[in-house]
């Protein structure tokens, strides 16, 4: 499971002329689900996720998690973040899961982040075509890959 995890002062997502999901100051998680995730990989990422420290403290310190802040999440799939780009120019995407493994990963996903103190998770449309707007505040970017946990 790969995600890039962005802190924003807002952010939302429209597929097919329809707004579908929107924040503010809080977390957008672009999520890419690889065929040998499991649900410990997602426990770990749901952990990980809520409770990194990236938003400013009232020292100005990057040292208060979503929780902290009671921020908000948009979860967007994104299975071109596990493309491979070593051969030719043409991204291969055979290490991203097909959406019947994906799919019930995502929701899982979803629910534990629900379940992790976050009701009112937005969302994306599963493999739809979307719009993605952000102010990414900072900018803050962070990569967190399960299969390489660092």
């Amino acid at each position: 499971m790969k995600v890039v995890l962005q802190r924003v002062s807002e952010a939302s997502v429209v597929s097919n002329g329809v707004l579908t999901g929107a924040i503010n100051k809080g977390l957008l998680v672009l999520l890419g689900i690889h065929p040998d995730d499991t649900e410990k990989d997602i426990d770990w990422m749901v952990s990980k996720i809520t409770q990194m420290r990236i938003f400013a403290d009232e020292e100005d310190k990057m040292n208060l998690s979503v929780k902290d802040i009671q921020g908000n999440i948009l979860v967007i799939s994104q299975f071109t973040l596990l493309a491979s780009t070593k051969k030719g120019n043409r991204p291969s995407y055979i290490k991203a899961a097909p959406p019947s493994i994906a799919i019930p990963f995502y929701e899982s996903f979803l629910n534990k982040i629900r379940l992790s103190g976050f009701e009112n998770v937005q969302t994306g449309v599963f493999a739809a075509d979307m719009k993605v707007h952000l102010i990414n505040d900072g900018p803050v970017t962070i990569v967190i890959d399960t299969q390489q946990p660092e």
